[in-house]
């Protein structure tokens, strides 16, 4: 029995296009890269994608890979030093809360990769005697972050975080940002005046009275009461000792 013999059917060039050389390799896996860490900070930073626009934010996000690629393979550390390239990225000028909006951000992001703990009990709080808890240091919960701006920060956020129900930002002050974890979800809250120093001077392993001193002369209508409701309402406070070594920063 015979049978026919069939050269190979060649594959007709436009069905396959033309090879790719070395480098159109090269630069398309580089497109292909830097497209994905553009996607990754839009995922990071959705307030500040949606205060500027897709095609703006994706534009400046180019830039800034282009400009600062990643040092490490963590993507978690994607976007560290995003938001001061904001502040440098001429075409943002215009929008002079853009950084700050992004500080926050990247604080909630950090805040949701920091270590767990146990904040202090409802019981140890209860225990404590006012006379003395002036003269306490408080440890704070690894996820703590204070985030100061001159613009409403805060008010920004909460305003454009669902873009679908977008409330208007009732007054334009500056305000000060507290962001922890401290169980399963990152909170956000905005901290009275002078919160900002009074919480740092505490993650410092300040007593409290000395935190106050530091409150106060940061803002006149400072008030260790209201502060003090925040700092033990958020549950952000995981031990309280008459003296304690300072809080790594």
């Amino acid at each position: 029995m015979n049978f026919m013999r069939h050269s190979p059917v060649r594959v007709p060039e436009p069905l396959h296009g033309a090879p790719r050389t070395a480098p159109e390799r090269r630069i398309a896996a580089a497109r292909s890269h830097a497209a994905g860490l553009v996607s990754a900070l839009a995922e990071r930073f959705p307030v500040v994608l949606h205060l500027c626009g897709d095609d703006f934010f994706r534009t400046m996000a180019r830039a800034y890979v282009t400009q600062e690629p990643p040092r490490a393979p963590v993507l978690r550390q994607l976007g560290a030093t995003f938001p001061a390239f904001i502040d440098g990225f001429a075409p943002a000028a215009a929008i002079g809360y853009l950084g700050d909006v992004a500080r926050l951000e990247l604080a909630r992001s950090r805040a949701g990769h920091a270590a767990d703990a146990a904040p202090a009990s409802a019981g140890e709080l209860a225990a404590l005697v006012p006379a003395e808890l002036v003269d306490m240091c408080v440890t704070l919960h690894p996820s703590v972050s204070v985030v100061a701006s001159r613009h409403p920060i805060v008010s920004l956020w909460e305003a454009h975080r669902d873009p679908d129900a977008i409330v208007p930002v009732q007054s334009w002050a500056g305000e000060t940002a507290l962001v922890a974890r401290p169980f399963y979800a990152v909170d956000t809250w905005r901290l009275p005046p002078g919160g900002g120093a009074f919480l740092t001077a505490l993650a410092r392993g300040l007593t409290i009275a000395k935190a106050a001193q530091a409150g106060y002369a940061a803002a006149d209508r400072f008030d260790t009461a209201s502060n003090l409701d925040i700092v033990f309402g958020a549950r952000i406070v995981t031990q309280i000792a008459s003296e304690l070594a300072p809080m790594p920063r």
